[in-house]
C-alpha cells in the first residue's frame, strides 16, 4: 500500500531476506554447530547465507533491546566500541518492531505469521481481553502451545541430543523461564546475570568452557528510550554503558571468536498522539482495542468499514490496512489458520511520530511513555549489524 507523506512517497520498509531472523541461523552455521549443508535444507523460505558470516570456533551474539540503526548512528560518536566493529548493511526488524515478535523470530528463525507472536498485546482466545505477550499474565494461555515453531536449540538438540549444552542464552536472572522466554528461547541453556559486566562474563565463560555459542541480551537502551526518549541524554548514557560492556566483552572473550551485535528494532520519539477514547469516529465498531502506539490490532466484525474510517481520519499519518491486506502484503511471511486468527481485524501502523493511543485502557496515574517502536518506518525497522572475529 503506498501512500504520500509531505509530498513525497513513502513506503512501509518490511522484512527482507537480510533480516533479523537469519541472524541466529546464521550464527550457528559460522561455529559449525549447524552443519552448513542442514542450515540451507532448512532455509526454505529464503537463501542460506545472505549475511556471510565468517566462520569460527565460536560465536557470541549480542542483542541490544532499542538500538535502531538510525538512532545508533545519529549518536555513533558517543560508542567508539562500537564504531571500530565492522559494520555491515543494516538489517530489517519484523512486523511490528516490537520485542516480542522480533525475538521469537530471532530464536526460532520463523517470522510473526508462524509464531504468532504478532504484537506486544493481542486479545487472547480464552478471556476474550488483551493479554501481554511479554508477561502472558492474565492470559489464559500457555506459551508453548501458542507459540509452536520449536527453537534453533531444540532442532538441534532432536537431530544431535547433548547440542543444547553448547548454546547458551545470557539474560536477566527475572526473565528466565517468562512468558517470552519460553516462546522465543526453550531449550538453550540458561544463565542469569543482572547487570551488563555480568553479562558479558558470563558469555565469555561458557564459551571457554566448552560452549559454542553465547546469546546475550541487554535491554537497557529500550527501557531508557521508553522512560526519557530517544533522543534523551539519558538514552545516549545508556548507550556509552553498552559501550563499555562491549569494549569488555572483546577483551574476555577466547580467541577465534565471532562477536555479533544487532538489535531488534529501533524508536521514535511520539510528537502527536491521537487518543481512541476521546475521537469517536476512531471508536465507532471497534471490539477490542489491541496492540501497541505505533502497531495498533483492531478486533471488529466490520473491517472495511472500520479500515475506511481511520484511514479517512488519521490519512497520511497512518498505513491502516484490514487483515487480509496486511497479509497479503507478505510482512508476516508464511500465516498459519492460528496466527490469521490471533491478528487484529483492522491493523494501523503510525507513520512520521505519530502515536495511537487508548487512555481508557490506561491505569489511573499512568504516563505515556517518551519513546515507542513497532511500525514500518526506517527508524524502527532497520537494524544493525556489527561484527568483530576475536
Amino acid at each position: 500500500m503506498e501512500r504520500r507523506l509531505g509530498g513525497m512517497t513513502e513506503l512501509p520498509v518490511l522484512p527482507a531476506e537480510r533480516s533479523l531472523r537469519a541472524v541466529l541461523g546464521e550464527c550457528l552455521a559460522a561455529c559449525g554447530v549447524l552443519p552448513a549443508a542442514e542450515y540451507a535444507a532448512a532455509e526454505t523460505e529464503r537463501a542460506a547465507g545472505v549475511l556471510d558470516l565468517p566462520r569460527a570456533s565460536r560465536v557470541c551474539l549480542v542483542l541490544v533491546d532499542g538500538l535502531g540503526a538510525e538512532n545508533l548512528a545519529a549518536r555513533i560518536g558517543h560508542a567508539p566500541t562500537l564504531r571500530a566493529l565492522t559494520a555491515r548493511e543494516p538489517l530489517t526488524s519484523t512486523a511490528p518492531s516490537t520485542t516480542a515478535a522480533a525475538l521469537t523470530t530471532l530464536g526460532t528463525g520463523a517470522l510473526p505469521g508462524r509464531t504468532s507472536m504478532l504484537s506486544y498485546s493481542l486479545r487472547s482466545p480464552r478471556t476474550g481481553r488483551n493479554f501481554s505477550l511479554i508477561s502472558w499474565e492474565d492470559s489464559g494461555l500457555d506459551p508453548e502451545e501458542w507459540q509452536p515453531v520449536p527453537t534453533w536449540a531444540q532442532r538441534l538438540e532432536a537431530a544431535r541430543p547433548g547440542t543444547a549444552t553448547q548454546l547458551g542464552a545470557i539474560q536477566d536472572p527475572d526473565h528466565i523461564g517468562s512468558g517470552l522466554t519460553r516462546a522465543a528461547w526453550r531449550g538453550f541453556t540458561a544463565l542469569g546475570g543482572p547487570t551488563l559486566d555480568d553479562r558479558v562474563q558470563l558469555a565469555a565463560r561458557f564459551l571457554r568452557e566448552g560452549g559454542r555459542f553465547a546469546y546475550l541480551y541487554w535491554g537497557e537502551v529500550d527501557h531508557r528510550g521508553h522512560r526519557w526518549g530517544a533522543t534523551s541524554e539519558e538514552w545516549t548514557m545508556a548507550l556509552e554503558d553498552l559501550d563499555a560492556g562491549i569494549r569488555l566483552l572483546t577483551r574476555v572473550l577466547p580467541p577465534d571468536t565471532l562477536l555479533v551485535l544487532t538489535a531488534d528494532h529501533g524508536m521514535i520519539d511520539p510528537s502527536e498522539r491521537v487518543d481512541v477514547a476521546a475521537t469517536p469516529v476512531l471508536r465507532e465498531g471497534v471490539d477490542l482495542y489491541s496492540g501497541e502506539e505505533r502497531a495498533v490490532h483492531l478486533y471488529t466484525r466490520e473491517p472495511e468499514e472500520v479500515a475506511a474510517r481511520w484511514r479517512d481520519y488519521l490519512g497520511e499519518r497512518s498505513w491502516v490496512y484490514t487483515k487480509e491486506e496486511a497479509i497479503a502484503t507478505g510482512m508476516f511471511g508464511q500465516v498459519t489458520a492460528q496466527a490469521r486468527e490471533a491478528m487484529g481485524d483492522v491493523l494501523a501502523f503510525q507513520r512520521g511520530t505519530l502515536s495511537v493511543v487508548h487512555t481508557g485502557h490506561m491505569q489511573p496515574g499512568a504516563t505515556f511513555m517518551r519513546g515507542v517502536h513497532g511500525s514500518l518506518t526506517p527508524t524502527e525497522m532497520l537494524i544493525p549489524l556489527l561484527v568483530e572475529l576475536n
